[in-house]
């Protein structure tokens, strides 16, 4: 499913602007840079101006910012003079690139693409974990940059963390089913050239993922292709034990890469030390950013999920293992990353000196 057959969010709004501050989107035309647009403006985020940056492929693009056009502009070090906030939503090469200049003039950096993981000061959030667990952060006055967890390790910890009011835990097992999404527009293209290239039997272009993706389900992308699945793989385990805790379960994890354009999916196993009712799995896993369909809704899926911020979630009770569950999740990977982005800014706008145009 495309990014532009995707149905329009259900508005959410936030605090009303009381503070005005500046902020800049690294990689404005990317899926993910559009997507942190549309939510800072769905969430009223307190801003006077948002300035879109990119590489020479998007410049002169227009974008709309709520009721207002922009122009994308050219990523440069004066483009970060007097911004509060910057998102990086582009590749981890252009993060690398201009993270530093936005970081050097004052900016507080919110990174999407990952690659600041290992920072000094650099902090994995999620606030909707964050709230589950009722841990609350401490402001800083000089925070180093804020890496936005893997969108499929905010599904994973949300949902067991909830499995655990249930009662204690044996042994998970996921499996995850990563977009072409993951990988940006070129994923997105790549994916539908091959889609196209086989119905009328022409060579398939590998450039992203160095493997046939179209028509076919993968545990190893091809020797050429960067990341690949076990980096994304150890990726997600490594987010999930940052936001879940210590004391969170351990999940078995096996990343595949599915022939579709948008949103994760994920089956889940989990056997408990005892049985549980169906009933209480839908009381203790529903709830904040969980969707449980019921009657005539529609069972979780890419589709279902698509645009939406929340979970989309379905319980299954195992026929042969009493005391076992399985759950399908899905979620609009891009969604849930732009959420999760918006969200920490906002929760350090309070530490911003001034919060006035400067």
């Amino acid at each position: 499913m495309s990014d532009a057959a995707k149905p329009t969010p259900t508005a959410q709004t936030s605090a009303p602007r009381t503070k005005l501050y500046r902020a800049a989107i690294v990689g404005a035309g990317s899926l993910k840079g559009k997507e942190v647009a549309e939510v800072l403006n769905e969430r009223n985020f307190p801003a006077v101006d948002i300035r879109l940056l990119d590489d020479d492929e998007s410049l002169g693009q227009l974008e709309a910012m709520g009721d207002e056009i922009s122009f994308i502009q050219r990523v440069r070090a004066e483009q970060f003079e007097h911004v509060d906030f910057t998102f990086f939503a582009s590749d981890q090469e252009s993060t690398q690139r201009s993270w530093k200049d936005a970081r050097d003039a004052g900016s507080t950096i919110v990174d999407l693409s990952g690659v600041l993981e290992d920072q000094p000061g650099a902090n994995v959030r999620c606030l909707w974990v964050e709230r589950e667990r009722g841990q609350v952060a401490l402001p800083e006055l000089q925070p180093g940059p804020c890496v936005t967890a893997h969108p499929a390790a905010i599904t994973l910890a949300l949902l067991l963390l909830r499995v655990r009011k249930a009662g204690a835990i044996r042994r998970v097992v996921a499996t995850i089913y990563q977009p072409a999404s993951e990988h940006g527009q070129r994923g997105m293209d790549e994916l539908h050239q091959q889609t196209v290239n086989l119905l009328s039997f022409q060579p398939l272009p590998k450039d992203v993922f160095d493997a046939q993706v179209a028509f076919n389900m993968i545990a190893r992308y091809g020797n050429k292709s960067q990341p690949g699945l076990d980096s994304v793989e150890a990726t997600v385990l490594r987010h999930y034990r940052k936001i879940a805790g210590n004391d969170a379960p351990d999940p078995s994890v096996l990343l595949l890469q599915a022939p579709i354009f948008h949103g994760h999916a994920m089956a889940m196993f989990v056997e408990m030390d005892h049985a549980v009712e169906s009933e209480e799995w839908a009381r203790v896993l529903g709830g904040d950013h969980v969707a449980i369909p019921r009657g005539e809704e529609d069972a979780p899926s890419n589709v279902s999920s698509a645009g939406q911020a929340d979970i989309q979630l379905s319980i299954k009770m195992d026929p042969t293992q009493p005391n076992g569950v399985w759950l399908w999740a899905a979620a609009d990977n891009l969604r849930v990353s732009a959420v999760t982005a918006v969200e920490c800014a906002e929760s350090m706008t309070a530490m911003r000196p001034t919060g006035k145009i400067q």
